[in-house]
């Protein structure tokens, strides 16, 4: 007997001409999850604040997230964030990838997020997809056969774990690009007036472009200092953000980030964030160019109204053998596999 393929509820039409497949998690606090099989994207997040359901992940309408640009929730590879020159060397061969923005690599060309993931397994709380990219996708080496698996605890808290394993050596950096909005993510508000901590020292200074153009540099002193909880318009466009109109910038992770990486705050401090991660790199987005994506309602985000927290790997490690301690390359047959917990907290 032929097994069933897993469906989800089907809406709207996708590029490939099928219908895009939802499937919703709960818990058993009422917490609502929404995964989508375009992009393997997670596209909606519901946490109960004082008795009401409350959005806090920008979104769009399904029929909409072909043509954002801002890569709402999706599943990123195969190297989120960018690829200097979209080129690399790598035992001894070089080569040469798909740019998609201006000369460089940005989120692993036409990647994952633009792909349909297969679903693998779903239940109540969790399901799980599968996607083949073939060697030489966007120029990368190796065939990967790749696998996220999302799961709602109920204690208010997704996990999301990526797989992934290649039969060459290849650079692989896989992560969630969700942005947050703890106050009010149907419409949009200033994430700024969030407060923001993170567990590192250090961060990496990049160019106008998002091209690393230094070493890690110490965040004492400097306006990347978010070692104590502090708005996150406190010391904003200072120093290197100029160069990017906000941060957009990797933050090295302390190894203890396992327990916590970071904590976002809503500006009421009614509802916190909080991210442990076994990644060594946190990359802070704080929307500086959202304005223009569609919202669910029809209308469109601004500038600065959601942040991405995404853990990653450092950008342009493939250039940088100086970094790939820090992960981002893998050897062939290697098992690849980094998790992320996002723990929702109400304030009593």
């Amino acid at each position: 007997m032929s097994k069933q393929p897993i469906t989800g509820v089907a809406v709207g039409t996708a590029p490939d001409g099928r219908p895009f497949q939802l499937f919703t998690l709960t818990n058993a606090g009422g917490m609502t999850v929404q995964i989508m099989d375009w992009g393997a994207g997670w596209i909606s997040c519901k946490v109960p604040v004082h008795g009401r359901l409350r959005e806090v992940l920008l979104g769009c309408k399904a029929e909409d997230y072909p043509q954002q640009t801002a890569y709402l929730g999706a599943s990123i590879g195969r190297y989120a964030n960018r690829i200097a020159n979209s080129r690399f060397e790598l035992n001894g061969q070089r080569f040469a990838l798909t740019a998609n923005q201006g000369k460089h690599q940005l989120h692993g060309g036409s990647g994952f997020d633009k792909r349909r993931w297969t679903p693998e397994k779903c239940g109540q709380n969790f399901v799980s997809f599968l996607l083949f990219s073939e060697d030489g996708d966007q120029g990368f080496p190796g065939n990967v056969q790749a696998r996220v698996h999302y799961e709602l605890n109920d204690d208010n808290g997704l996990t999301i774990t990526y797989e992934a394993q290649s039969d060459r050596d290849t650079p692989l950096n896989l992560t969630n690009h969700a942005y947050f909005n703890l106050l009010n993510a149907t419409d949009g508000c200033d994430v700024r007036d969030h407060f923001l901590q993170l567990n590192a020292a250090q961060f990496l200074p990049v160019d106008s472009e998002g091209i690393p153009n230094s070493p890690l540099k110490d965040v004492a002193g400097t306006s990347f200092d978010f070692r104590r909880a502090k708005p996150i318009k406190q010391d904003f466009l200072l120093e290197e953000q100029r160069a990017t109109k906000g941060y957009d910038h990797a933050f090295l992770l302390n190894e203890d980030a396992t327990k916590t990486a970071a904590i976002l705050t809503a500006p009421d401090g009614s509802l916190q964030l909080k991210i442990s991660t076994s990644q060594p790199t946190l990359q802070v987005y704080c929307g500086n160019y959202l304005a223009g994506t569609p919202t669910r309602s029809g209308g469109v985000y601004q500038d600065y109204q959601g942040i991405a927290l995404e853990t990653q790997a450092l950008p342009d490690t493939p250039n940088h053998p100086e970094w790939q301690r820090f992960g981002g390359m893998v050897k062939a047959g290697e098992h690849y596999q980094q998790r992320t917990t996002f723990q929702f907290v109400t304030a009593e």
